[in-house]
């Protein structure tokens, strides 16, 4: 029996653009808390906690579209406490366009995080 047979096929991860235009927005999204970081997207789409994503991330005024696979690691459903955004966060993955990113958010951030400030996450 071919072994192809019997694995189920793999899925192709999720592709998400997502263009952030302020520091106060990129401040309200980013998951410094999440090993490796991460960020939240807002999204009405039904995700699961693990399920694999590809992301292009454009911050502010910079043209660049940082490619950057992740993982589900955050899920806002519909309804939320508080009047929090439906939504997923996406852990960067830990290899070096992740460390890049991560590394280019807390640039843009420094001096903000640990404020106390708000979130979409926490």
């Amino acid at each position: 029996m071919n072994d192809s047979l019997k694995r189920p096929a793999q899925s192709r991860p999720s592709v998400l653009s997502l263009n952030i235009t302020s520091k106060s927005a990129l401040y309200a999204a980013y998951m410094p808390f999440i090993k490796n970081g991460g960020i939240f997207v807002p999204s009405t789409r039904e995700y699961k906690l693990g399920d694999e994503i590809f992301m292009l991330l454009q911050l502010m005024d910079d043209p660049t579209k940082h490619p950057v696979a992740g993982n589900i690691a955050w899920v806002t459903p519909p309804g939320a406490q508080g009047n929090k955004t439906q939504g997923i966060g996406v852990k960067f993955a830990g290899d070096e366009a992740g460390q890049i990113l991560r590394n280019r958010i807390e640039q843009i951030l420094a001096g903000h995080l640990g404020s106390s400030r708000p979130t979409h996450t926490i």
